[in-house]
């Protein structure tokens, strides 16, 4: 899908063809499609649809003509049956007079563009604009990491009777989560050091005060991403033990079960013996089955509070 938008009057609204300051933004686009923006504006087509390879690294190329701006942006995708995030390349290439942005996606990054929620925003003013997606990527990337950490709490609070081995894999998921947001954040942050001396296109005062924002809140999220991580990597660790405890407490009981069930087996093993019964005591005794029960009882009973007092059982 291809669509062209431009902003007059601090309002965006759509076009029909392409012309000097107008924003194209490309959402899964075909081949075709790419073909004809890349005959239009002079792009390799390569570099057009770098975005939709989801195993391009981040990067910015300068071309005759264009530039080329790789970032990896947060995403949602279903995983096991259940929402989880990833990350996703997003392209921006600028020309002289366009702008264009490629995904395979209708990211919430851009979105907020289309509705405008973003001030001071024009499609003419070029780098600005490119600025101001960077920023918005780390702003997500802050709040998809907040809900990761709601998500560790609600599992944390669960520690104890409730704690399932489910709950170990889901935290396993938020750390490989995490290691795919660290690795992408400091990808964005090397791009972000190299428009720090991009002079290709006219920058304005308020431009570089914004790319420092948006330095500034990249390094912040990189930080939470490591805090998360090793929180996360706490809380697994404690969802072990516990678990082990458990297991340890279950096999505990049923080794005293074992135990007492022994005494019985033992007693009655004995007694089942096929020898004289001159020689097994009670065996002619008018009440000897009921003695015999009564001592073995008598001394399960003591081995019970033996394991107590112990503190074994």
């Amino acid at each position: 899908m291809v669509k062209y938008y431009r902003t007059d009057d601090r309002k965006i609204h759509e076009e029909r063809t392409i012309q000097d300051g107008v924003w194209v933004q490309m959402v899964n686009p075909s081949v075709a499609e790419g073909q004809m923006i890349a005959d239009r504006l002079g792009i390799d087509i390569e570099d057009l649809l770098a975005a939709l390879d989801e195993e391009e690294s981040s990067r910015i190329e300068l071309e005759d003509g264009y530039t080329l701006i790789l970032v990896d942006i947060p995403s949602i995708e279903i995983r096991h049956e259940k929402e989880s995030y990833t990350t996703i390349p997003l392209g921006i290439i600028l020309t002289a007079d366009e702008i264009i942005t490629v995904c395979t996606e209708d990211t919430p990054v851009l979105q907020a563009f289309l509705n405008n929620r973003v001030r001071e925003f024009s499609t003419k003013k070029k780098l600005r604009f490119v600025y101001q997606i960077l920023y918005r990527i780390a702003v997500i990337y802050q709040s998809d990491l907040r809900i990761i950490d709601k998500m560790r709490t609600e599992i944390e609070e669960r520690v104890g009777d409730d704690t399932e081995e489910v709950d170990l894999i889901a935290l396993h998921e938020l750390e490989s989560t995490l290691v795919y947001f660290a690795t992408s954040l400091r990808a964005n942050g090397v791009v972000l050091d190299r428009l720090t001396r991009y002079k290709r296109l006219e920058q304005y005062p308020e431009d570089k005060e914004l790319l420092d924002d948006v330095i500034v809140e990249n390094k912040q999220a990189i930080e939470m991403t490591g805090i998360y991580r090793d929180i996360i990597n706490g809380t697994r660790e404690l969802l072990s033990s516990v678990i082990d405890n458990r297991m340890n407490s279950i096999m505990k009981s049923l080794t005293v079960i074992t135990l007492i069930m022994a005494i019985p087996t033992v007693v009655s093993g004995l007694y089942g013996m096929n020898v004289s019964s001159k020689w097994v005591p009670l065996a002619n005794a008018a009440h000897g089955f009921g003695i015999i029960c009564g001592i073995t009882i008598i001394i399960c009973i003591l081995i019970l509070l033996l394991l107590r007092k112990k503190k074994i059982l």
